[in-house]
């Protein structure tokens, strides 16, 4: 079964260049807004699809990189050999077929795969010389056109296809036009062409045996005018095809519904078949309870036989189909998790996973060990940089397990994540947070706890800095506990309360000072 290896763009969306290389299974995109997780599964799409019409409808203005065709107009001579061209290669394994090996690609060497290029059509160069020479912008977007070929330059279009593929949008799952897109496309993926003829000339030769028998004596009535039955493009066979679950059509299904059918169908489907090579799924996390979000990535976990692309903000979708097969993309760069231990990656596939993809996605972290940690940091944070909050500098809070850190460090030490790890020192503070972490340090990673024995604990370091508050707050009807024993038992409750009424009074104790200002540098 044919795999993507490799994708490379130039000037295609928001990216001048990018190389990404894939795994054969699963390829979960993960990344913020605007990162270009969509776009990549688009380019895969549309190359794969070689549908010329499907191009030209999204309007090659909004394909070819905005940058490239500014920096045209502004480092040098608006000149034809200058044009920007966008350029998508899509690398195969190596197969059996000569008619995809070649090496018309990027990289210039033998492989399998397919090319979607857009570019100025050649014959029109003095046309387009023409308009470059006008005043101002104009750029000649109407003397583009789009090629679809193999890498041995043999052009191929949408009948041909060498991938099999399907592509589901769960961002847009709740148009007509998603529905019916998505109908199109499991038909055209089930029914070879030279059927597809078949069934559209018989579906065709029923209308209008319709017209002619059952409309015939209304129409006898109706002298020089008639009834006649649409057919042509925008009613025929595919347009008027649905799918039903149970006899109700999945466009009258709720929205989470639908994605879930959509996902469900598709997979199995082919399961067994294996006919199904490549699927794109765009948030497929949107609007599904968090139930059917289990039964989805039940469903893509077992799923071998198709290649998934899946781009993602869903922490449960990304740590359980396995990190290593997470791609990170930052500005214009992909980092990968690839090189994660084994064992940290099931870790991630077993533990909680609400806080995993906020902890990818950051640049600077702070990491505590506890609810109370969590409840009254930023309130430390803001009284210790005086009224700076931790988002305007970039820096995140996240809440782990005490036993989690290592496994979050190395996270942050393939991702470059600058991080600062504030924990108890558990009446030992050289052996559980300095020896306790030899070797899972580095230079971006540094661990902070209280250095006195003594002060053990978070509540036992915060009442000792904020004695007079804490009494304040908690002695009044104390019997038989202690302040401090009472914020121990009673750790979350205690910190918000302190948080409400206190907040911007608290003592920040050295040790939480000590990790703002480093996580700051």
């Amino acid at each position: 079964m044919p795999r993507i290896n490799k994708l490379m763009l130039q000037n295609f969306k928001k990216f001048d260049s990018l190389h990404l290389q894939f795994h054969p299974g699963k390829n979960v995109l993960i990344g913020d807004n605007e990162a270009g997780k969509s776009s990549i599964l688009m380019a895969l799409d549309l190359t794969l699809n070689a549908s010329r019409s499907r191009v030209e409808s999204l309007g090659l203005e909004s394909l070819l990189s905005q940058r490239a065709v500014n920096n045209f107009f502004s480092e040098g001579e608006k000149t034809f050999a200058r044009l920007p061209q966008l350029v998508v290669d899509v690398f195969l394994d190596e197969g059996i077929d000569p008619y995809l090996n070649g090496n018309q690609n990027m990289l210039g060497i033998i492989s399998d795969g397919l090319r979607m290029s857009i570019a100025p059509i050649e014959e029109y160069g003095a046309d387009i010389n023409r308009v470059l020479a006008e005043e101002g912008h104009n750029f000649p977007y109407e003397y583009y056109a789009v090629r679809f070929s193999t890498f041995s330059g043999a052009p191929f279009a949408s009948f041909k296809r060498f991938l099999r593929h399907l592509m589901l949008d769960g961002t847009r799952i709740d148009s007509d036009y998603a529905a019916r897109e998505y109908t199109r496309s499991v038909y055209n993926f089930n029914v070879p062409v030279t059927e597809r003829f078949k069934l559209e000339n018989r579906y065709r030769q029923q209308k209008l045996a319709f017209r002619d028998e059952q409309l015939a004596e209304l129409n006898g009535t109706l002298s020089p005018y008639k009834f006649e039955v649409r057919t042509g493009l925008k009613s025929n066979l595919e347009t008027d095809l649905d799918i039903t679950e149970d006899g109700i059509s999945i466009q009258n299904r709720g929205k989470g519904k639908q994605c879930f059918i959509k996902t469900e169908f598709a997979l199995n489907k082919h399961k067994e078949h294996g006919d199904l090579d490549v699927m794109l799924l765009e948030e497929p996390e949107n609007h599904l309870s968090h139930n059917n979000m289990k039964k989805l990535v039940g469903q893509l976990a077992t799923t071998e036989q198709t290649q998934l692309f899946i781009a993602t903000h869903s922490s449960h979708i990304c740590s359980r189909l396995d990190l290593r097969s997470a791609l990170l993309l930052g500005h214009q760069k992909v980092s990968t998790l690839a090189a994660l231990d084994p064992d940290t990656a099931e870790f991630f596939m077993k533990a909680p996973d609400n806080n995993v993809l906020e902890f990818v996605l950051s640049n600077r972290v702070i990491l505590v060990e506890g609810d109370a940690e969590f409840i009254l940091l930023e309130a430390c944070y803001t009284t210790h940089t005086g009224g700076k909050t931790p988002e305007a500098d970039g820096v995140h809070i996240i809440s782990i397990g005490g036993t989690s850190f290592k496994r979050y460090l190395e996270l942050a030490r393939l991702l470059g994540v600058r991080v600062a790890a504030i924990r108890d020192n558990d009446k030992n503070y050289q052996h559980n947070c300095v020896d306790n972490y030899h070797d899972s340090l580095y230079e971006g990673a540094s661990v902070f706890a209280d250095k006195n024995d003594d002060r053990w604990t978070f509540e036992v370091s915060f009442y000792e800095d904020n004695k007079k508050i804490c009494d304040e707050l908690f002695a009044s009807g104390r019997k038989t506990l202690t302040v401090q024993d009472y914020m121990l038992g009673n750790k979350a409750e205690a910190a918000f309360e302190l948080l409400k009424k206190k907040g911007g009074e608290l003592i920040v104790p050295t040790y939480i000072q000590e990790a703002i200002v480093w996580v700051r540098q």
